[in-house]
């Protein structure tokens, strides 16, 4: 029988799924689970290794197509097939790459549903067995194999396929955040020069098997000095476990990765804080304003946590970089009146006078930066935004948006994936909670008054969406913002 998990945040479609595959017909396959989150999802994919996988899109946490990114190389045979409540070009489009089996827009037909099942039962029939999956015994060993305890017979069998001349062994893994294979091989040969090793990349990871009975001391002071030194200025975790026998050397792998787990952690709030902010400066004027506002939270409530005054120095800092990035240059922006004057920041005395300050003055920034930054965009899809801006509060469709422009409405959709990576319900979705979010802060309006001023006709399904987007109900974001 084949596996099946199915990955969905609504608990009716997951009983669907699950109640339509376990009446499918043929009886040829099982549940492996059911996640309602990306994360989780992750989780039971490496725990059960699906043969196939129903993933909805617009799932909490990570996104179901970032889940398949960071799968697809692991478990290549692993058939997907994508779901979603509407059809997306820019989500098709990068799907196009990772092999996604079918794309199903909900809701899902019964009759749709069991075909996809025959189709992906004769994808999985046809498929060669399990074990040359990974293509040859070394990856087989290093993918699956050594992450498990081993008898001694299938021990002995890969000592003699991959000629390991120890019966003894250490796992060492390096963790990069680009351009894995290159370093991986320089490293490999660095080792080489005095060990037996072999070793397999996998996404942005490298393990090394060193198949000796070294003096282990020894061994980590003379590795952790080469991998110093070869890779000086190059952004990397690493982690190295003890030596164990053959058919214990999972306990090496695990402990590596321990290691490294724990040297990422040491690295500390700056290395995050840094990302943050690059993703800050990247993403004002781009994606909507709500998100935009919680990447700029995700830099400030950090550190105005620990200590106030050290963290108004970073912030203007911070705003000095967004206003050079948005008006061009200090030069240019002080011969008009300067947009924002971060040095106003060191005057503020306590957290409420930073939040009522940054409210209004990153408020001006994200205006500016979606009205420069817009600049290159075609004179078509500015028209289709501005249409877009001017009426998110009523009932419009993406072929409004194009009628307006003049275009058809799949040149619109290609503009959106285009210029800002994104799409016309998740940027009309922005806009609307973004007003629904400032009336909420005002306090004036009832729940349902609030929702049909932001464009939603079911204040029931305004919470909902409100919910996903903020992580609070709209009853709740009043008195948590």
């Amino acid at each position: 029988m084949f596996s099946v998990l199915i990955v969905d945040d609504e608990e009716p479609v997951l009983d669907s799924y699950e109640f339509m595959l376990t009446n499918y017909s043929d009886q040829v396959f099982t549940l492996a689970g059911k996640a309602r989150t990306g994360y989780e999802a992750l989780k039971l994919i490496y725990e059960t290794e699906p043969n196939l996988v129903f993933m909805d899109i617009n799932i909490p946490g990570i996104d179901g197509l970032s889940v398949i990114e960071e799968v697809h190389k692991k478990y290549p045979r692993m058939i997907c097939v994508l779901s979603t409540a509407y059809e997306r070009f820019d989500l098709a489009q990068r799907a196009i790459p990772l092999g996604i089996f079918a794309y199903l827009v909900k809701p899902v037909s019964k009759k749709t549903f069991y075909s996809t099942l025959e189709d992906a039962h004769g994808v999985l029939r046809s498929q060669p067995r399990e074990d040359s999956e990974y293509g040859e015994p070394r990856l087989k060993f290093l993918r699956k194999d050594i992450w498990a305890p081993m008898d001694k017979t299938t021990w002995e069998e890969y000592r003699k396929i991959l000629e390991l001349p120890s019966t003894q062994g250490v796992a060492v893994m390096v963790e990069f955040e680009k351009d894995a294979e290159q370093w991986c091989s320089r490293i490999a040969e660095e080792f080489l020069y005095q060990h037996h090793c072999i070793y397999d990349v996998m996404l942005n990871r490298g393990l090394f098997l060193v198949s000796e009975d070294v003096n282990w001391d020894g061994f980590r002071e003379h590795s952790l000095k080469m991998l110093d030194t070869l890779l000086k200025d190059i952004p990397h975790y690493q982690g190295i476990g003890a030596l164990y026998d053959g058919s214990d050397l999972y306990r090496s792998c695990t402990e590596a990765l321990a290691c490294l787990e724990e040297e990422r952690q040491a690295a500390g709030e700056s290395g995050r804080e840094r990302l943050r902010i690059a993703a800050l400066r990247q993403k004002i004027g781009i994606l909507p304003t709500s998100e935009v506002k919680k990447i700029f939270a995700s830099v400030w409530e950090p550190l105005f946590s620990q200590n106030f005054e050290s963290a108004k120095i970073k912030m203007v800092s911070l705003f000095t970089l967004l206003v050079d990035d948005i008006c061009g240059s200090w030069g240019r922006a002080a011969e008009q009146k300067l947009l924002v004057d971060p040095q106003a920041i060191m005057d503020l005395e306590d957290l409420g006078a930073w939040k009522r300050w940054s409210d209004l003055q990153f408020e001006k920034l994200v205006i500016q930066a979606n009205i420069d930054r817009s600049g290159s965009f075609p004179l078509s899809f500015i028209k289709a935004l501005s249409y877009i801006r001017e009426n998110y509060g009523l009932p419009i469709q993406l072929g409004d948006a194009a009628e307006h422009a003049q275009i058809s409405a799949s040149h619109l959709s290609r503009l959106f994936a285009e210029h800002l990576k994104s799409n016309f319900v998740d940027f009309l979705t922005g806009l609307r909670i973004d007003r629904a979010a400032q009336l909420l802060k005002e306090g004036k309006l009832s729940i349902k008054e609030i929702a049909a001023a932001a464009g939603y006709q079911d204040p029931n399904y305004f919470s909902k969406t409100f919910k996903k987007i903020t992580g609070v109900l709209p009853t709740h974001y009043g008195a948590n913002s």
